[in-house]
């Protein structure tokens, strides 16, 4: 079992970030009841497709029912954090508001997960991802040259910003609150998780090192030793040769014997280097650059797609990928010597668990009976 291996952890559902951040702690080892809403799922026909909602089980209660609610309060009177991603007030308008929970339970963590955080002017705005990167400078600088943002998926608002840094949050909280005895709210905004992502960046900027135009510098594309270039049979490779000594190797792999090249920081050569390696990495299959170059200190991989991961030799053999459930989706990570984290749960159906977690959580059969009596579960 994981490192988490005890832990009590309520999650109120959600979407996106807010099952991120359960899923990271629950394939740790936390134990989490994720409490969910009547009605349907976004995948409701193929729970199996929810990675994000693995590894906990779920308790379909009504949140407007009274009794549901005081059923919340109990589970989380057992619990060392709670995660809910809601619009600031929602909670509170649900009778489960921080000081409610703290007063039921006051070494709680209370972890809060928005885009835009619990007050400031923007806090009532409904936002995604996309928004949220687009506050913190985070997507200004992510596009090619010339060419608009470019989207990153929702890894850096959603993900990277969002459910890790709560999930940092909650356990910064922990720690604390065993030390203290006190619990408190952790008050996670993707706007200042992908601002916190940024952090490298505003340094370099700050130093004259990055400039506001995207695909000119080094670690946007603008380097023609840090991109990605198509090969002869369409697929792409990625290269990062940013040391002097794997910029070396690159040159040598590359064929490139022209001693202009040495000047590897020739700013105003970056632009005319970049068509000419392009060319070059044109003339052979992905596969062919694989056996030239990976596995040296060239800095390089090929762009592999979602059918590919599998199978490729070193996620192979870290077991990087596992197919659970007949899904192919990322094992746990990361990775400890003894408490090794395991896979326990599929993603559940809405209120799969009712009686069986409950139970586990302390509630008594006729407590159980009188939930089920009333429509709270």
């Amino acid at each position: 079992m994981g490192p988490l291996k005890g832990m009590k952890i309520v999650e109120i559902g959600s979407i996106g970030p807010g099952p991120f951040c359960a899923q990271m702690l629950a394939d740790m080892g936390a134990e989490i009841v994720r409490i969910d809403r009547r009605g349907p799922s976004l995948l409701s026909q193929e729970t199996k497709y929810e990675i994000l909602h693995r590894n906990r089980r779920s308790v379909a209660v009504d949140l407007k029912n009274p009794e549901g609610v005081k059923a919340v309060l109990k589970l989380i009177s057992k619990s060392e954090a709670l995660i809910e991603g809601f619009r600031p007030g929602v909670m509170e308008n649900l009778g489960l508001g921080p000081d409610v929970c703290l007063q039921e339970n006051p070494k709680l963590v209370y972890g809060r997960m928005t885009g835009w955080g619990q007050d400031g002017p923007m806090s009532q705005a409904a936002g995604h991802d996309i928004n949220y990167i687009s506050l913190s400078g985070a997507l200004h600088a992510i596009g090619s040259k010339g060419q608009k943002p470019m989207i990153p998926l929702n890894l850096v608002g959603d993900f990277g910003g969002g459910g890790m840094l709560l999930a940092l949050g909650i356990m910064c909280g922990v720690y604390e609150a065993n030390r203290s005895g006190q619990g408190q709210v952790v008050d996670a905004a993707m706007v200042e998780g992908s601002s916190a992502l940024m952090g490298m960046f505003y340094g370099m900027f700050a130093g004259g090192l990055h400039s506001n135009h995207r695909g000119t510098n080094m670690l946007d594309g603008g380097a023609h030793f840090y991109d990605t270039y198509e090969t002869a049979d369409g697929k792409w490779i990625s290269i990062g040769s940013i040391e002097p000594q794997f910029y070396a190797l690159l040159l040598k792999h590359t064929g490139i014997e022209d001693k202009e090249y040495q000047n590897q920081l020739a700013f105003d050569k970056w632009p005319e280097w970049k068509e000419e390696i392009t060319a070059i990495f044109k003339t052979k299959t992905r596969d062919e650059w694989c056996e030239i170059m990976e596995g040296t200190d060239v800095c390089f991989a090929p762009v592999l797609a979602f059918d590919e991961v599998m199978d490729h030799p070193h996620n192979k053999a870290r077991g990087t990928l596992i197919n659970y459930g007949g899904v192919l989706q990322p094992a746990p990570a990361p990775r400890f010597s003894r408490t090794e984290p395991e896979m326990r749960y599929p993603p559940p159906k809405k209120g799969e668990h009712n009686e069986e977690a409950l139970r586990d959580w302390g509630f008594q059969p006729d407590e159980i009976e009188a939930l089920k009596s009333s429509g709270a579960i």
